[in-house]
């Protein structure tokens, strides 16, 4: 599970944005805080990994907490959810090294598919800090959060966010390579529809495709996140 913090000083706000993180696969909220302080507090009681940011706040904005943690040596990343939408903040945040920026008002969706980028670089992240990584590997890394920008734009017609989320939680819980019909048997869809949604994310490098050969000599086609090493 990922552990997420939402900051906002907005009682209200800062509830539905909790809510919203909760209904995503993978994910706990494991608390709110409505200024800076109560943040650093909650970092320094418990760690999180990841930290929903509100920039205006009433005793420090966001990027000053976030200076403040990486003194202190919190290392937990940083999603930006604000109405501050000014190029100089915008700016601030990717030098702060902010993962991610969503401008208020946003809908589940929008917050879900940056939440399931996060959590696609997470795993490809995953395995031993000191291995090294080929070219294509770090490429894909990059290219799981700019994936995120435009959520739906990336999804072809016929093909939904909720089915992708469907079909990519199923991959991270197993932890190994899937065939269509084990995705399909999992998650009630059938085979049709899992294969469908399997061959878009493998077109989308989200997902690997690799081959099983058995008794017949006809492979199996199985698909598997980015980071799996079998």
């Amino acid at each position: 599970m990922i552990d997420v913090l939402v900051v906002d000083d907005d009682f209200r706000v800062a509830d539905v944005h909790a809510a919203y993180a909760a209904k995503v696969p993978g994910f706990r909220v494991v608390g709110t805080a409505h200024s800076a302080g109560e943040a650093l507090a909650a970092l320094e009681r418990r760690p999180v990994d990841l930290l929903l940011l509100d920039h205006h706040l009433p005793d420090r904005t966001g990027l000053e907490l976030v200076l403040s943690m990486r003194e202190r040596q919190i290392g937990c990343d940083v999603m930006m959810v604000t109405a501050a939408r000014d190029v100089s903040t915008v700016h601030a945040a990717m030098q702060h090294g902010a993962l991610q920026y969503l401008v208020k008002p946003f809908t589940f969706a929008g917050l879900r598919e940056k939440l399931v980028a996060y959590a696609d670089l997470r795993h490809a992240l995953a395995g031993p800090a000191a291995r090294e990584a080929c070219q294509d590997e770090v490429d894909r890394m990059f290219a799981t959060l700019r994936s995120a920008a435009s959520p739906m734009a990336t999804l072809p017609k016929g093909h939904s966010a909720p089915t992708t989320d469907l079909v990519l939680g199923e991959l991270r819980r197993a932890g190994r390579p899937l065939s269509a019909q084990e995705v399909a048997d999992a998650t009630g869809l059938s085979r049709s529809t899992a294969q469908r949604y399997l061959k878009q994310l493998e077109r989308d490098s989200r997902l690997r495709l690799s081959l099983r050969y058995g008794d017949t000599g006809r492979p199996e086609h199985r698909y598997v996140l980015p980071a799996e090493r079998r």
